[in-house]
C-alpha cells in the first residue's frame, strides 16, 4: 500500500506556522499536509480551526527533538518536503533558562535533518525534496542607526534564543555542503498579525490596554524593529520553498521600521477610536497614558532591519499589506478575541 505524499510542517499550531498551514491548504487544494507540533504554551490547535476537519490535514502531537516520533512520520507518510517552523522563540524566557531553546532549536533541527537525510537518501530523492528552515533576523545581532542586514552579514547573536537559531542555521547549511541536501533558509524581521501568542509585544500592548493595566515598555522605547505582516511572510515562505535556489538564504522584511514607542502610540490611538468607552472607567484621555517604562532587558538589541533585495529581485516577492492596514486588522482581531474571552 503506497503512502500519502505530504508536506511536513513543524510547529504548525504556532503563530506563523498556523497562518502558513491555513494559507497552504487553501492555495493548493490537491496537496496534503502533516503538522507536527508539541503544543507547548505557544501552540494552540484553535489556531487551525479553519482546517482541522480537512481530510488533507493531518495533525501529530509530538516533539521535533524526539527521534522516535520524527522517524515514525517518515514511515507513515511519503514526506515530499519540510518547512521547519518549530522553535522556542521568546527572548526573555531564553535569558531565564536556555535549556529548552537548545533542545528544540538545535537538537530538534538536527533530529529532523537526519531523519530527512536517511529517508530521502534511501529513496534517491535527497536533491529533489526540499528542507526549508525558518529563521530570524536576530541571528545577525544589532544595528546602529544606519545600514541593514544582508544575507552575507556574519552571525552575531546576542542572547540564548538567537544563538540557538544561528546554530540551527549552521546545521542546515552543513547538510547542503556535506550531503547535498536541497535546503533553503529564510530570516524575517518581526512578524505581527492574528494568532500571535499573548506574550509578544503587540498582543501585550492590546491586552494590557483593554484591561486598563500599565503597558510595559522596555527601557526608553527607542529600540527599533522592522515589522512584517504575517500574511506577507507566509507568501514569502511559499515563494522560497517552491522557487528558491538550493543552499541559499533569503531575508524577508516589511520595510516598516518603527521604535517600540511609536508602535505603542499607534496601537493606543487605534484603541482610542474603537474602545473610547473604556477610557471613562479610569478618566483617561487616551490609552497612551497607560504606557509605563520598565527596566530594560539584558542584551536588548538596538535595531533590526533586513535588506530583502534578493527575494524581491530573484523571486518577485514584495509585501502586499501596508503597515497601517496590517495594524488595523491586528488590533481588530485581538479586540474581538479579548471581548470573547471576557464574556
Amino acid at each position: 500500500m503506497s503512502k500519502s505524499k505530504a508536506l511536513l510542517v513543524t510547529g504548525g499550531a504556532g503563530f506563523i506556522g498556523s497562518n502558513y498551514v491555513t494559507s497552504f491548504l487553501k492555495k493548493y487544494p490537491d496537496r496534503e499536509l502533516v503538522n507536527l507540533d508539541k503544543l507547548t504554551y505557544a501552540g494552540n490547535v484553535d489556531n487551525l480551526s479553519a482546517v482541522n476537519e480537512s481530510d488533507r490535514y493531518h495533525f501529530v502531537q509530538g516533539d521535533v527533538a524526539d527521534e522516535a516520533v520524527v522517524s515514525k512520520l517518515f514511515r507513515d507518510f511519503d514526506i515530499e518536503g519540510i518547512i521547519h517552523f518549530a522553535a522556542e522563540s521568546h527572548v526573555d524566557k531564553s535569558i531565564l533558562n536556555s535549556n529548552p531553546f537548545i533542545l528544540t532549536n538545535v537538537l530538534g533541527t538536527g533530529v529532523l535533518l537526519e531523519a530527512a537525510r536517511k529517508d530521502w537518501g534511501a529513496k534517491e530523492v535527497l536533491k529533489e525534496r526540499r528542507f526549508h528552515h525558518i529563521s530570524t533576523d536576530e541571528v545577525y545581532g544589532s544595528l546602529e542607526a544606519e545600514g541593514k542586514f544582508t544575507e552575507q552579514t556574519p552571525y552575531n547573536p546576542r542572547n540564548p534564543y538567537s544563538a540557538t537559531k544561528a546554530a540551527a542555521n549552521m546545521l542546515v547549511k552543513s547538510y547542503y555542503t556535506t550531503y547535498g541536501m536541497n535546503v533553503v533558509l529564510s530570516s524575517s524581521s518581526n512578524n505581527y498579525g492574528p494568532r500571535q501568542h499573548d506574550e509578544k509585544l503587540i498582543p501585550t500592548i492590546i491586552r494590557k490596554a483593554l484591561a486598563l493595566e500599565p503597558i510595559p515598555i522596555y527601557g526608553d522605547g527607542m529600540n527599533i524593529r522592522d515589522w512584517l505582516y504575517v500574511g506577507d511572510h507566509c507568501q514569502a515562505i511559499d515563494h522560497i520553498f517552491h522557487h528558491g535556489e538550493a543552499g541559499e538564504s533569503y531575508n524577508v522584511g516589511g520595510g516598516n521600521e518603527r521604535t517600540n514607542l511609536e508602535l505603542t502610540h499607534y496601537i493606543c490611538d487605534q484603541l482610542d477610536r474603537v474602545k473610547p468607552h473604556l477610557l471613562t472607567e479610569k478618566t483617561l484621555r487616551s490609552f497612551r497614558e497607560l504606557i509605563t517604562f520598565v527596566e530594560d532587558r539584558p542584551g536588548h538589541d538596538k535595531r533590526y532591519a533586513v535588506d530583502d533585495t534578493k527575494i524581491r529581485r530573484q523571486l518577485g516577492w514584495s509585501p502586499q499589506v501596508s503597515y497601517i492596514d496590517g495594524l488595523k486588522n491586528t488590533v481588530e482581531w485581538y479586540v474581538t478575541k479579548w471581548e470573547e474571552v471576557l464574556q
